[in-house]
């Protein structure tokens, strides 16, 4: 069963060489570049290894809590920042288990939805995402599709 860690000296090097086949690459960033900003950002960054048995299979990095649009202070908004599951471990269910726990997470904290946004195209993520709830709100970010996803019992 699969489970999450928090990145420590210890496992931080392993966690910066997960990568993703070289066909996704366009469509994600590498688990240093996420460090690094979740390092700038420690308010909202919340960083996770994907962990099953003694193996590393991915990574994850939730937002909680950021103001989405500087001109509207009050809008605040928590979900998945980056989803990276590694090459030899894609299809095995560790995506699904990554976007769960992200949304559990957002419920813990109070949170009746989650964002995550993907890169358009025809190879890219958004197959995945809208098989897991996620609707697209109509905006982008960063020429990204913002999605959304309602947290409903």
């Amino acid at each position: 069963m699969p489970r999450l860690v928090q990145i420590t000296p210890d496992n931080v090097e392993s966690a910066c060489r997960v990568s993703v086949r070289p066909d996704q690459e366009k469509f994600s960033s590498p688990v240093a570049w996420s460090l690094a900003e979740a390092y700038a950002q420690p308010d909202v960054a919340w960083p996770r290894l994907i962990v099953e048995g003694d193996d590393i299979v991915g990574f994850l990095m939730g937002f909680f809590d950021i103001v989405w649009n500087p001109d509207s202070p009050d809008d605040r908004r928590s979900g998945l920042w980056r989803l990276n599951i590694a090459a030899e471990h894609q299809g095995r269910g560790y995506g699904r288990f990554a976007v769960r726990a992200v949304c559990a997470e957002a419920r813990e904290r109070g949170h009746d939805r989650v964002f995550t946004t993907w890169e358009p195209g025809a190879d890219g993520p958004e197959r995945f995402y809208l098989k897991l709830g996620f609707r697209p709100t109509g905006e982008t970010s960063g020429g990204e599709v913002v999605g959304v996803r309602h947290l409903t019992d």
